[in-house]
């Protein structure tokens, strides 16, 4: 929990949506962030990182939420920004756009990036939902033309990083902006912005309120009721093709969506079995998108919303001359642990790297006991000495309340050193030089727990 700084009284009060992780939770956040990178990585994605801050004018372009999300930013002292020209970046599509547009010239196109970092909404905090938090994102960016096969290899990146984490079966929800732009057009809907605004509020409020709000803005009552069969349908297979086409609407973009969600659902299905449905009620709220759109849930906790989002955006960067279209996907790594960890759903196996504790005899074997724990580390395993040479049940107690699970003891033995499981209560002789603790002990284990995550 974050807090202010102290008060004269020497208390000190939290600041709500800075999330600060205990030692063991911290180990659990660095695992997923470790997998997620790793992953990233295997797909061929390269590392990049952007500044803090944007234009402000730059950052509440991007949609009718925007302006509510930026945090600005303007110096104390030492003279005036003009009101803060500056924002925080609320994602890292917008800063990533804008240093696509000044790194061109020394990129290779088409360029694949990934960047995990932190981000600032300026929203409020909630289970689930931060002020501060960490974003993992994936794009791949080219010039004038993007191939369409990028839009169905994301989610198969999404699929293989969630795959690892031990979170559950997940889904990822696939659709298409062409298809309700389309679709809207073909109904004879004028504003297809606005509708789709309306529409992405589907899972808050539900399809009487969404029905209310789309009469109030404009449409007919029969152009909502078509509006909702359209955000109804929802497949795993390719068989929504045929039910948007039962709905009797024709249109060039609705068309030209159809088959492209077709193509993702279907390298889905032969790459990912499961973990892609096509859902037409998916429609995200920010105005760049303009292809394909993506939303991740856990299953069985699907009231906690999306966890990994994105989609395509073909004008977000661009000099005046040339387009650079993209397409990426979004994980939003702390949104996903606050609740996880929230509700004691995953924990480490211990709160420091440390696989083993270096007793000691006396305050004079520390030297000893130092070169024990050097000689571990230089072979990888993760050690500290004692702090103190209290008594032996004393240390070993120690090490119980930081999860360390081995203890070893310099010359305890006949033939020199000896280390202790002291879970089993195994004792055994060793040699700094040659012994390893069994892998699954040689760094902390994140593991789902057995707990009710609606409990």
């Amino acid at each position: 929990m974050s807090t202010r700084p102290p008060s004269k009284s020497g208390k000190v009060t939290p600041i709500s949506g800075f999330p600060e992780y205990l030692p063991s939770e911290r180990i659990v956040e660095q695992r997923f962030l470790d997998v997620i990178r790793e992953t990233f990585e295997l797909h061929g994605f390269s590392s990049i990182e952007t500044r803090s801050i944007e234009p402000i004018e730059r950052l509440s372009s991007q949609g009718e939420d925007a302006d509510k999300e930026i945090y600005a930013v303007s110096r104390l002292a030492g003279g005036s920004d003009d009101d803060a020209r500056w924002g925080l970046h609320f994602d890292m599509t917008v800063p990533f756009a804008r240093y696509v547009l000044e790194n061109a010239g020394k990129l290779a196109f088409p360029f694949r990036r990934y960047q995990i970092q932190k981000a600032w909404r300026g929203e409020r905090p909630q289970e689930g939902r931060y002020r501060e938090f960490t974003q993992a994102d994936i794009d791949v960016v080219d010039v004038g033309r993007l191939s369409p096969h990028f839009e169905a290899e994301m989610p198969l990146v999404i699929a293989d990083v969630f795959s690892k984490f031990p979170v559950g079966e997940f889904v990822i929800q696939v659709n298409d902006r062409k298809i309700p732009n389309g679709f809207y057009q073909g109904i004879g809907i004028a504003d297809v912005i606005g509708t789709l605004r309306i529409v992405d509020k589907l899972d808050k409020i539900g399809p009487d309120k969404v029905k209310a709000l789309l009469v109030e803005s404009g449409t007919t009552p029969q152009q909502a009721d078509q509006c909702l069969a359209l955000a109804g349908i929802r497949s795993a297979d390719l068989s929504f093709v045929d039910q948007v086409r039962a709905l009797g609407v024709e249109h060039p973009l609705l068309d030209e969506g159809l088959e492209s969600l077709a193509n993702v659902i279907r390298t889905g299905m032969a790459h990912a079995p499961g973990k892609l449905v096509a859902d037409l009620r998916i429609a995200r709220g920010l105005d760049y998108y303009t292809g394909t759109v993506y939303e991740t849930q856990f299953i069985g906790h699907e009231s906690w919303g999306s966890f990994c989002s994105g989609g395509r955006y073909d004008a977000l960067a661009s000099d005046g001359r040339t387009t650079y279209p993209g397409v990426g996907i979004s994980i939003g790594v702390t949104r996903i642990l606050g609740l996880l960890i929230g509700r004691g759903l995953v924990t480490a196996s211990r709160s420091t790297p440390a696989a083993v504790l270096v007793a000691l005899t006396d305050d004079d074997a520390r030297e000893g006991a130092v070169t024990v724990a050097t000689a571990l580390r230089r072979r990888g395993i993760a050690c500290e000495v004692a702090p103190t040479a209290a008594r032996f049940g004393k240390q070993i107690r120690y090490a119980e309340r930081r999860g360390i699970p081995f203890v070893w003891f310099p010359g305890a033995g006949e033939s020199g050193d000896e280390v202790k499981d002291i879970r089993s209560g195994e004792q055994l002789p060793a040699s700094a030089d040659s012994w390893i603790p069994p892998v699954e002990d040689l760094t902390p284990r994140v593991t789902r727990a057995d707990a009710d995550a609606d409990g």
